[in-house]
């Protein structure tokens, strides 16, 4: 038989009951109940639950697979483990729930132990998902009380999938925010300058770039072109978050220029391991995106 011919055998064949390690608890309502923040008087309070006709609190609803849920080293029994065999040995190695429904039949309450049984009740033909060709399979859970009384029912379904190739994607570099404060500094990046504010007021130069002097208050201002010469003041080399496209560990410095103002900008040419503070650096302009020039810097020295 082909895979989908051994899949198809174990339709309909019922697991061996899977019953709760432990009953229905007040505890481990009250755990969900805060995890879910959800505020339902009869989960936690007695006396409500009694107004609303119950014996006592109740466990929400939504619980139903919790209370025998196993953990995740535990063993699958047939026909789910043989399931998952057969769509490994066929290359499905990829799996992901796609949807759930439930059926409540009554409130679990507190001292009750459930178990579960689950079939497989349908396996789809092979469709071609964003993740990669695969088997949509359906389960179809019974979950009953001590009496074997039916307390819930649950549809199940999963995508088993072979993984599809993923494309090699290209992260652009984020872009700088550009406003009419800070335009004249990018554009003077794709000439090749590095500008600065000279206030118009009392000639203090300042950067980052803004629409007032600090110092006087003055909104005249003008640019002047820095000869790109500095020092590290202060570096960093940043790992984590991952930021694509920037590779872990990449430098970053805060530049003291000649000038007397200083600028955050990347190190090249090193991995920032030998990098120090004092080191001559100069700056360079670098297209790193389509259509985006930034000012970076070398040391002094360096090829």
């Amino acid at each position: 038989m082909n895979y989908l011919e051994q899949l198809h055998s174990l339709i309909g064949r019922p697991s061996p009951p899977s019953i709760a390690s432990y009953p229905v608890s007040e505890a481990m309502i009250h755990h969900w109940c805060d995890a879910l923040a959800d505020g339902n008087p009869i989960y936690k309070d007695s006396d409500a639950a009694r107004r609303a006709g119950h014996r006592g609190v109740v466990a929400p609803p939504t619980m139903l697979q919790a209370w025998n849920m196993p953990g995740l080293v535990a063993d699958r029994e047939p026909p789910a483990a043989d399931m998952v065999r057969i769509f490994e040995d066929a290359g499905f190695v990829g799996v992901v729930a796609t949807n759930c429904d439930q059926e409540y039949v009554r409130y679990l309450e507190p001292g009750d132990v459930v178990s579960a049984t689950h079939t497989l009740s349908a396996v789809s033909d092979l469709k071609t998902t964003a993740l990669g060709e695969g088997h949509f399979v359906t389960q179809t859970w019974t979950i009953r009380d001590a009496d074997d009384e039916i307390v819930g029912t649950m549809l199940f379904r999963m995508l088993f999938f072979r993984p599809a190739a993923t494309p090699v994607r290209r992260h652009p570099r984020p872009r700088p925010a550009m406003t009419r404060d800070t335009e004249f500094f990018w554009q003077g990046a794709e000439r090749g300058q590095l500008l600065i504010q000279k206030c118009g007021g009392c000639g203090g130069l300042r950067h980052p770039p803004g629409p007032m002097c600090p110092h006087c208050q003055s909104l005249a201002w003008e640019p002047i072109a820095s000869a790109g010469r500095g020092a590290i003041y202060s570096y960093v080399r940043h790992y984590h978050p991952h930021i694509p496209p920037f590779e872990s560990g990449h430098p970053v410095a805060l530049v003291a220029l000649d000038e007397g103002v200083r600028i955050v900008a990347d190190v090249v040419g090193t991995d920032g391991a030998d990098l120090a503070i004092g080191q001559r650096v100069e700056v360079e302009f670098n297209q790193v995106d389509d259509g985006l020039v930034l000012p970076q810097f070398r040391r002094v020295g360096d090829a």
